[in-house]
């Protein structure tokens, strides 16, 4: 393939995209975590191209902003008045005035589909053919909204003719103009100073080029696109999920053939910047967002979503959903739990079911295995978490840090209230509220002394099925069951004040 560094890329963004009925520019519309814009851009950087321009036009501010984050090297230029395509171009180029030879490259902000490769081929094909312009086609089932290409009966392109300007000999084509050129740049300027607005919508088309030039005897050559996908559109929301679900069949079906297994195809997907290793397994109904990487031997899913997250090698995420999160090799995740941002989970750890994090760092095997929120917090090794523990990490005003040290137990049903340490090898007692440090090797203990207040249900419920249920045991046990009656119940407690206390917090 001829080495042929285009000198100029001219996307065109300026559309007023009115049928996607949105408040956002229509090509910052994402798929598959990427801008429509973003896309193009991406796909022509292997270009190579000296400069870059992006025409601007509607919501200019929005598409200014965004441009800068992803392309900050490119040109903007705003088209004030929707004059057409031509009129967009002319102005790219009177904004790169520079530029005075070489390729230019035109194509819209709004067919993300486009790959590298095509756009390379374009330009191939433009230098070896000595074109002063080249046409990108594609042949599609229905062509109706685009412009069609006309040729000569022996092949050659003699003009290119609007879908609203089309008669129905010129409908019947199933040959279509994609919209990307690659034109020679003095060629290109020349042409487009003598474009008028004679047609249906009274701008001046780019299109209308092509015509110039062949009138002139110039080469007009073309590429034909082996797959007419790449050239879609996005000028409604309709079209905007087609290009989604094929931007999701490619990156699925790359990902396969790079050793992945993916379970279900159809209820997966995954945005651009993933990774994935070989040999790991996606099961149905995951979504994979950001940055995400997944190891070797890794299992994800099903009905899982995560997001910028690291998932090492062997470790298994099921029914979970993960943000910003570090997931060791050998973990195990899942079902129903949420790691927030910050989240570090070491070397065969466990966060079970119903379990969220935020902010956590657990050491390698160590156990949250359920019904517990672990925020703001410093795990040691092979400590256990037990269920329905929290720890408590707000105090309405500031955030606190909780630190578990290794090989410790914390009990279930346990509030650990932060700032707060439990050390190397110590326990917390079952149903505990633990609010100063506890030593290494102790036990920490912050809960009541159970009392059992007798015939209480009889007399506070009497007739329920609770004092029913509780008489007949009573006489199944005999008199060698024994009870208390309410004359003895106060002798029993500490204080008669006390009994009445508690029987009233009871209730």
């Amino acid at each position: 393939m001829t080495d042929s560094r285009p000198a100029a890329v001219v996307v065109l963004a300026a559309g007023e995209g009115k049928r996607m009925k949105s408040e956002l520019a229509k090509v910052l519309h994402a798929i598959c975590g990427r801008s429509l814009l973003g896309h193009v851009l991406v796909a022509a950087e292997p270009l190579g191209a000296a400069n870059t321009a992006v025409v601007v036009g509607h919501l200019r501010e929005q598409i200014l902003g965004h441009l800068t984050e992803i392309e900050s090297n490119a040109t903007p230029v705003v088209q004030e008045t929707q004059g057409g395509t031509g009129h967009a171009v002319r102005i790219a180029l009177d904004a790169l005035s520079e530029v005075t030879e070489g390729t230019v490259v035109v194509l819209p902000g709004d067919v993300p589909l486009i790959t590298a490769d095509t756009l390379q081929r374009l330009v191939a094909r433009h230098a070896e053919t000595n074109a002063v312009a080249t046409v990108l086609t594609a042949e599609v089932p229905d062509a109706t909204g685009y412009g069609r290409v006309v040729r000569s009966a022996d092949g050659h392109i003699l003009s290119i003719v609007e879908d609203r300007d089309a008669d129905q000999a010129t409908k019947q084509l199933r040959e279509i103009n994609t919209s990307i050129y690659a034109f020679d740049m003095g060629k290109l300027r020349d042409a487009l100073a003598r474009l008028t607005t004679d047609n249906a919508q009274g701008e001046e088309y780019l299109t209308d080029v092509i015509g110039l030039l062949v009138g002139d005897g110039e080469v007009v050559a073309s590429v034909v696109t082996p797959d007419h996908l790449e050239t879609l559109g996005v000028n409604d929301r309709i079209q905007l999920a087609a290009v989604r679900r094929a931007m999701r069949d490619r990156i699925v079906a790359h990902w396969m053939r790079e050793g992945v297994t993916i379970t279900d195809p159809e209820t997966t997907w995954m945005g651009v910047r993933v990774t994935l290793e070989p040999d790991s397994v996606i099961h149905q109904n995951t979504q994979l967002h950001g940055a995400t990487h997944v190891a070797q031997f890794a299992e994800v899913g099903p009905d899982s979503t995560l997001r910028n997250t690291t998932v090492g090698m062997g470790a298994k995420v099921i029914k979970s959903h993960c943000t910003g999160a570090e997931i060791g090799a050998g973990a195990a995740v899942g079902p129903f739990t949420y790691l927030r941002p910050g989240t570090v989970l070491g070397k065969d750890t466990k966060a079970g079911a119903y379990v969220e994090m935020k902010n956590a760092k657990v050491g390698d095997e160590t156990k949250v295995p359920h019904l517990s929120y672990v925020g703001d917090a410093e795990i040691g090794e092979r400590s256990n978490i037990g269920a329905a523990t929290v720890f408590v990490n707000y105090d309405g005003v500031d955030k606190h840090k909780t630190l578990v040290g290794d090989d410790a137990r914390v009990g279930s049903d346990t509030m650990l209230v932060a700032p707060v340490t439990v050390g190397d090898g110590a326990y917390t007692a079952a149903g505990s509220v633990i609010t100063e440090d506890v030593p290494p090797g102790a036990i920490g203990v912050g809960r009541a002394r159970q009392r059992n207040i007798e015939g209480w249900v009889e007399r506070k419920r009497p007739g329920s099925k609770s004092a029913e249920a509780a008489r007949r045991a009573r006489e199944q046990a005999g008199p060698a069951g024994g009870t208390m009656t309410s004359d003895t119940m106060e002798s029993a407690s500490p204080t008669g004040d006390q009994t009445q206390h508690d029987q009233g917090a009871d209730e």
